[in-house]
């Protein structure tokens, strides 16, 4: 069994904790919000009152926080895992975050003896809590290698992509063919609810068709519900989808459909619906 530092303790950080102690390994928990990792206290989790002390004597820390800028603080702040951590340490971002930011940190890591992974996940809340993520993985491939029966705990799908970065790049390949499609989930469930059908056996016929996606399989029937709890925040897959477009513009090239949804969903933020889940997107209609 391992000693395991885990930094954020959202959504989805608060389900990969459970599976880690579920596993019987010693996991060490801090989130900014303390109120949030009460829950894994009680379940056996131990409490640390920085990111330096969540990392000090663990085998491996995972960092799951909001945007690049926190990513940044948690690693290389006075207080974050670089400052603590002790030489032949894993660490492995699963935030969704940037590529450069990745390669950056990769090469701090590897300064001062530790081993760095960016390692985002995808799968929303429902993965999370099933043990079912998706994580698509950059960094040293022994290092994959060896952390891959950790993964193996709270994901299924798990694929080595490449070097530093190369895990971002993937994910946000994800983000832009979620974003997209988000667009095309709601404007079906639209079309179907104005021609009068019933839209769960609508749901039965399609998902089970070439239209089947997760979006549809999962989102649509919280948007018929009006269930607009998040499993992933409108306000992330903001941030997700900006630094995708600055990374294209990077590359020189273009991706309208992706532009068309960071429109529609910072119109939602505007409204006030930042905290929703994305499936919320479906207001753009009403």
């Amino acid at each position: 069994m391992k000693k395991i530092g885990f930094i954020g303790t959202g959504v989805m950080g608060a389900s990969i904790v459970k599976h880690l102690l579920h596993a019987g390994h010693e996991v060490t928990v801090y989130t900014r919000t303390k109120t949030k990792a009460d829950a894994l206290v009680e379940l056996g989790a131990k409490w640390a009152e920085t990111p330096a002390k969540a990392t000090e004597e663990q085998q491996i820390v995972f960092t799951m926080v909001g945007y690049p800028k926190d990513v940044e603080e948690v690693y290389c702040g006075d207080k974050g895992v670089f400052s603590s951590a002790k030489q032949g340490t894993i660490v492995v971002d699963m935030t969704t975050s940037e590529p450069t930011l990745a390669k950056k940190l990769y090469e701090q890591a590897k300064e001062i003896g530790v081993h760095s992974l960016d390692a985002p996940v995808s799968g929303g809340d429902i993965g999370a809590q099933n043990g079912t993520l998706s994580l698509m993985v950059g960094g040293d491939e022994a290092v994959f290698e060896q952390m891959k029966p950790i993964f193996e705990v709270f994901g299924q799908n798990i694929i080595y992509q490449g070097a530093a970065g190369a895990g971002h790049h993937t994910k946000m390949c994800n983000q832009i063919a979620i974003a997209s499609g988000m667009i095309g989930v709601c404007e079906s469930m639209i079309y179907g609810l104005n021609a009068g059908l019933t839209m769960d056996e609508v749901l039965r016929s399609i998902t089970a068709g070439a239209a089947g996606s997760w979006s549809l399989s999962n989102l649509a029937p919280r948007m018929l519900k009006a269930d607009f709890d998040p499993g992933f925040y409108i306000k992330h897959m903001i941030k997700d989808m900006k630094i995708a477009l600055d990374e294209a513009e990077r590359m020189n090239i273009q991706l309208p459909g992706l532009i068309l949804a960071k429109t529609m969903y910072d119109k939602l933020l505007e409204d006030g619906y930042g905290e929703n889940g994305t499936q919320a997107l479906i207001k753009c209609y009403e």
